[in-house]
């Protein structure tokens, strides 16, 4: 018997085992006015009313719907109504510029945006599909309790359900997209590696639209398991949340955990959660001394992961029972259920599974440079150890990653050669204590021309999101080429990682 893999199966599940059981928590200080917690009975009535009201909107099956938000109830709402009844999700980085954030809903072609009331004041006059604010726009003109919604007429595993945007090697970020097959399975696999649970109460330190919070809202939602959103990050404010809720799991990069330590050390009385919460890492390296202090100061289980937007998950990390100490947890670790990994040219780290992406969106060319023989390249380099862990040391792609989020080298270059008084520009990441990584831009000025540091970083602020701007800027008076003309990065970045093992931080 052949039944397709949907997301619709997490939802069927939550209503047929735990409608009565707590859904959702939502960060109460949303500007669109937080939802009343709700069952999961009562999160699948707003889920059809959504649906219902895309019906009644004329947005089909296969049509995209973007959604522009911090974490919010809302947001998830829609995550789950959206691809279950056949459209696609496309959940938008709401830190972008609205010239980055425009350009996405152009390239997917997106047929309806809902936007969060802050980003909807940024975006201001913006041209793009039709828009609607969450909150009391949302439910007044678009969810329809009144109707029923169209069932999805042929459901399909092999079709899209979201379309995620990352910021690569070039200066546009791509679309990655996402079977409900590769979904389901990346759900299914982060539970069992993660030994995700009924009894377990998620807090949503991570965004959503990183990868749908790294694909296990769907599995929370199946579970019928207590999800508490998050809607920005703040150590103080994620201490609270674990007290008062109880929280078990919490996933994001290793600058989270930082944060959190660093507000725990204000704490009066026990730390809470200790002993209880356990934290899946990923984004960026983490070192021995994060691991031990999460574990030693917060009382919490440190797991590790290594994935992509493109891939999923790729590989799991955690202590076997009994093994004492931190050592090995900065490692990847060893690949997960049903993922293939092996090491290609110049180490780097070849993937293949089935939760790696269909394909992007739209860009022929992107996909037969990342996809190469039935393998997705990562453009990061590893080595396996004896044990068959994977360890990460450099990235042969331009990217940089600061605070979890990805920053195209490329992008950051374009923007400051922009700028009257710049010659030329080379960007780089350099370790950075809290970030991992940290922009550097090193600049030639133009003939006459004395450019300011502060002035360059303002420059970019105002045009990219404030993440993606240098931190720093150094002036030279050449910048080191090869006999084709590209900038020779690896010279300019050796000296900021002098004395470090990997490239990486």
């Amino acid at each position: 018997m052949f039944v397709p893999l949907t997301t619709a199966d997490f939802l069927d599940r939550a209503e047929a085992a735990a409608a009565g059981r707590t859904a959702l928590v939502d960060e109460p200080d949303q500007p669109a006015g937080p939802l009343p917690t709700t069952t999961y009975g009562g999160l699948l009535r707003r889920i059809r009313a959504w649906q219902a009201g895309l019906d009644a909107l004329g947005v089909g099956e296969g049509e995209r719907v973007a959604v522009v938000s911090p974490n919010s109830a809302r947001l998830l709402e829609l995550l789950y109504a959206v691809p279950a009844s056949g459209r696609i999700c496309v959940p938008v980085n709401h830190r972008l510029t609205p010239e980055e954030i425009a350009y996405i809903l152009r390239q997917c072609d997106a047929s309806v945006v809902f936007v969060d009331p802050e980003v909807e004041a940024a975006l201001g006059s913006v041209e793009g599909p039709k828009r609607f604010v969450l909150g009391e726009q949302t439910e007044t003109q678009v969810m329809r309790y009144d109707i029923a919604p169209r069932p999805w007429s042929r459901p399909d595993e092999n079709a899209v359900a979201t379309l995620n945007y990352t910021s690569g090697t070039s200066a546009r970020p791509k679309g990655v997209a996402l079977t409900h097959r590769a979904i389901w399975l990346n759900a299914m696999t982060f539970g069992v590696h993660g030994r995700i649970w009924e009894g377990d109460v998620y807090l949503h330190t991570l965004p959503t639209f990183h990868c749908n919070g790294w694909g296990v809202p769907f599995l929370l939602a199946g579970l019928g398991a207590k999800q508490v959103l998050l809607r920005r990050v703040d150590g103080a404010r994620i201490l609270r949340r674990v007290e008062e809720h109880g929280v078990t799991l919490a996933f994001g990069a290793p600058a989270v955990w930082d944060a959190v330590l660093r507000a725990a050390r204000q704490w009066t009385g026990e730390t809470p959660g200790r002993g209880r919460v356990r934290v899946v890492c990923a984004g960026a390296p983490v070192s021995e001394r994060l691991v031990a202090q999460v574990e030693e100061e917060l009382g919490w289980e440190f797991l590790q992961v290594y994935g992509l937007t493109e891939t999923t998950l790729l590989t799991f990390n955690r202590r076997p029972p009994g093994a004492p100490g931190s050592g090995g947890l900065t490692r990847a670790g060893a690949p997960a259920l049903g993922v293939r990994l092996r090491t290609g040219a110049r180490g780097e780290v070849l993937a293949r599974s089935n939760m790696v992406l269909d394909g992007y969106w739209q860009d022929e060319r992107a996909d037969a440079a990342a996809l190469d023989g039935g393998w997705f390249r990562t453009g990061d380099v590893g080595a396996f150890d004896e044990e068959g862990q994977l360890s990460l040391f450099d990235r042969l792609k331009d990217v940089i990653v600061t605070g979890g989020e990805s920053v195209s080298s490329v992008e950051v270059e374009d923007c400051l050669l922009s700028h009257p008084s710049v010659a030329g520009a080379a960007v780089i990441g350099v370790p950075d204590e809290r970030w991992g990584e940290t922009v550097k831009a090193l600049v030639v000025p133009a003939p006459g021309a004395e450019p300011a540091e502060d002035e360059l970083i303002a420059h970019c602020k105002q045009r990219l999101a404030r993440y993606k701007a240098p931190t720093s800027v150094e002036f030279r008076d050449t910048l080191p080429r090869t006999s084709n003309g590209k900038v020779q990065k690896g010279g300019l970045r050796e000296p900021y990682w002098t004395g470090r093992d990997r490239r990486i931080n």
